[in-house]
């Protein structure tokens, strides 16, 4: 995909988040007096629009890949992208909803190199802001009528979107039950990010495909291939949260070991580690905290079964798997290019 069709595509949908945004700000203007905490202001800070004292900033706003890959599905099928762009706002803010309250489950301090809402605010206003952030992503999903999408469509999309935050939530439920637990396996692990990770960018790929107006047949090609997408992403984010650069991602050095995060890498290290390592493993996580000498043990027993190379080997299957998927959803065409061309650049991330 050309650089500037890229950032129309990225035009397009920070013009229908920042819509949908100001259509309830300005129907609650008289709503918050001087001194108040503004909502939606909080909203604007977490979506880089705003800095910490609320005036107008451009900051990271993430990469934007989920709503990028239901325009791009939308395109491959033969659909308007204009018409489609409320919907994948939608899907964007329903992201940054996940974004808030994972934060405060995590009690990640930051991201994307700034402080995090409940951080800055205090997790009881995270909390509102999260939900405020869930019922914009619904209304701009329903703002696609208003752009000529057709009401049955909005209202399979719509379904689509609460059924996916479903599958979101149970997916975060097995992972904080997964943080006390030493008995798992590759499998169940795919099975809490299918939900957590995947489900998201599965129905972004759908959703795109499906208000287009594509056969359920295609669409759900279009879903196959996002999971696939998914589940990469998530088990090369696990990569960076062990190896990844602060400088580049937006958080500490080996932040999921700190965290105690059961990512693959750790799955990975139990399953292959002898008795000593193991018994080693579980008494760092099971500590107060984690400092930098438990950090630096981790990393070193990682080193010894060379768990970084084997998580790589599973980020190249699950992209090749997602690459043939997308072969068999759509035709050869500029738009499905552009997502060969995205499924490449996740596969290499950096940050």
């Amino acid at each position: 995909m050309a650089p500037d069709q890229e950032e129309r595509y990225l035009a397009l949908i920070e013009e229908s988040m920042r819509a949908a945004l100001h259509e309830q700000e300005r129907a609650t203007a008289d709503l918050f007096a001087a001194g108040d905490l503004p909502l939606y202001q909080v909203l604007r800070y977490h979506l880089g629009w705003a800095d910490t004292d609320f005036a107008p900033a451009e900051c990271d706003p993430g990469k934007r890949t989920r709503p990028l890959v239901c325009l791009h599905a939308a395109a491959a099928v033969g659909g308007d992208v204009q018409q489609v762009a409320p919907i994948a706002a939608g899907i964007e803010l329903l992201h940054n909803f996940t974004l808030i309250h994972d934060d405060i489950q995590d009690e990640s301090a930051s991201r994307r190199h700034r402080a995090t809402v409940w951080a800055q605010w205090g997790a009881a206003q995270a909390i509102n802001a999260g939900d405020a952030m869930f019922a914009l992503g619904q209304l701009a999903v329903l703002a696609a009528a208003e752009r000529g999408v057709p009401l049955e469509r909005i209202l399979r999309v719509q379904r689509g979107f609460n059924e996916t935050t479903l599958r979101i939530v149970e997916g975060q439920v097995l992972d904080l039950g997964f943080e006390c637990r030493w008995d798992l396996e590759r499998d169940d692990y795919l099975r809490m990010i299918g939900g957590k990770t995947a489900a998201i960018v599965a129905f972004a790929a759908w959703a795109g495909a499906c208000s287009s107006g594509a056969s359920d047949e295609q669409s759900e090609r279009f879903r196959a291939f996002g999971r696939a997408l998914g589940l990469g992403f998530q088990v090369r984010d696990d990569l960076l949260g062990i190896w990844g650069s602060a400088a580049l991602t937006g958080k500490p050095v080996a932040d999921d070991i700190r965290r105690r995060k059961k990512s693959l890498p750790m799955l990975l290290l139990a399953s292959e580690a002898d008795q000593r390592d193991l018994a080693e493993l579980r008494a760092i996580y099971t500590a107060p905290a984690v400092d930098a000498e438990g950090v630096r043990r981790v990393l070193a027993l990682l080193a010894r079964y060379e768990i970084e190379e084997q998580v790589q080997s599973e980020v190249d299957r699950l992209h090749q798997e997602a690459a043939v998927l997308l072969e068999a959803a759509a035709p050869p065409s500029p738009a499905r290019a552009a997502l060969s061309a995205l499924l490449e650049r996740l596969a290499t991330r950096v940050g």
